[in-house]
């Protein structure tokens, strides 16, 4: 980490982060402009602007390309319509409508391993809105359901969300694509998700089997092009590869996402001129400043020391219990990341997790794993919790349906509580 605002002690670095961290909780649609004011109050607190020429080299560029180069593809994707083709065949082969809908739900959480979570919404929500219209039920405990999925696998894999691509970046030694698959001759987190996700699978199958329902044939839609579905999955080969040319994940995978994306898009403007600069348009800019700030914060308080600090109150706290350490990073992210936004928790709290690791004598795999669980996962609980399950329920509120915050949490709490159990369930036994 380049030296960052050496004049900023522990005390004032973390009252201005939890400053920070409170903008951004409540003025949630301005989040990166109060990030970034919290960054720049930090400068005008250290006295001096010498650090403004440090802060990129805070940034992890290679997490940031990966970022940006998946996004773009998961924009073409959803563009080419193949998603939404594959929505509509499974909806013409379910029996019922709760089969269907629960057929949508894993197809969802499948796309979101590999697309944006909130693209992945964009892309199913006008099925479901469609499916309640013809039976004439309210679309709530439908569009609650994509929500919640789409949040579940998107940490599953290296590129499925923004808590991911940082994961391996902190991590000591870093974690390539593969180690989210198999780390050091044991099942990783991949797995982990996987077990929580037949878990919180079994409590949506519970509540949808009510609508038994024949449902209503949808035409098939056209697909414009196979181009992005190939990209998606040649992108996905080559980081998988990535780790035989670059094993500390320095580079490769940052430069394989954006070659891919940029490769993607030139294709794209070719067959349809005029629609690059739509695509363009609609890349979600707010988030990838937002994540840059992320770093360049959690940068500052690193620098500073109060992360150190934190690590030592945390060791105190939980004594030499492993166990005991686990269940409470495990049970309080979950809580946390309820109501907050996961990205800057998850990276501030990363170094502390080390910290506390190396204290009590531990390899960091169990903690972390435990950390990336239940911040990711908890975020199900409220329609607050994630960027997936606002989105969701702003479409509601489009469609004339005022979504209730208790009927949110009738699905998402059991949902998170059965995929959180069982998935930090798994991690305990492999890792502790």
């Amino acid at each position: 980490m380049i030296p960052l605002l050496d004049s900023l002690g522990p005390a004032a670095a973390a009252g201005l982060f939890v400053l920070t961290y409170t903008g951004i909780v409540l003025f949630k649609r301005h989040k990166t402009k109060v990030l970034w004011g919290g960054i720049a109050a930090a400068l005008l607190f250290s006295r001096t602007l010498a650090p403004l020429p440090a802060l990129p080299g805070s940034v992890n560029w290679n997490v940031m390309g990966i970022f940006a180069g998946t996004l773009l593809v998961a924009e073409l994707f959803i563009l080419s319509r193949v998603p939404e083709l594959l929505a509509h065949r499974f909806v013409n082969r379910s029996r019922s409508v709760g089969l269907a809908l629960f057929a949508i739900a894993v197809m969802t959480s499948f796309l979101s391993t590999f697309v944006e979570n909130v693209a992945t919404v964009l892309i199913v929500a006008p099925i479901a809105l469609v499916i309640s219209d013809r039976l004439k039920v309210d679309p709530t405990p439908f569009m609650v359901g994509i929500a919640i999925s789409s949040n579940l696998q998107g940490t599953a894999t290296l590129i499925g969300d923004p808590p991911s691509m940082i994961l391996a970046a902190e991590f000591p030694g870093h974690m390539t694509f593969n180690d989210f698959f198999w780390m050091d001759g044991r099942p990783s987190i991949f797995f982990a998700v996987q077990v929580g996700a037949v878990a919180s699978y079994g409590v949506l199958w519970l509540y949808y089997r009510r609508y038994r329902q024949k449902p209503a044939r949808l035409e098939d839609v056209p697909v414009r092009s196979w181009m992005p579905t190939w990209l998606l999955v040649a992108m996905v080969v080559a980081l998988a590869l990535s780790s035989l040319v670059d094993p500390g994940f320095g580079y490769a995978a940052g430069v394989i996402s954006m070659a891919a994306g940029m490769l993607g898009l030139a294709l794209h403007a070719r067959r349809n001129h005029g629609e690059a600069r739509a695509v363009l348009r609609r890349y979600d800019w707010d988030t990838t400043f937002f994540l840059m700030g992320v770093f360049v914060m959690v940068g500052i308080l690193e620098r500073s020391g109060a992360l150190d600090v934190l690590a030592g109150w945390l060791a105190r706290g939980v004594g030499s219990s492993p166990l005991v350490a686990f269940v409470g990073i495990v049970g309080v992210s979950v809580a946390l990341s309820a109501v907050i936004d996961n990205v800057p928790y998850i990276t501030a709290m990363i170094p502390v997790t080390i910290a506390l690791a190396e204290r009590m004598g531990l390899a960091p795999h169990l903690l972390i794993f435990g950390l990336l669980m239940g911040a990711c996962l908890g975020g199900n609980i409220t329609p607050v919790g994630a960027s997936a399950n606002i989105t969701a329920m702003g479409i509601l509120r489009k469609n004339g349906r005022v979504p209730g915050f208790w009927g949110f949490m009738r699905i998402g709490l059991p949902f998170t509580l059965a995929a959180t159990v069982a998935g930090a369930a798994f991690v305990w036994f492999v890792w502790s």
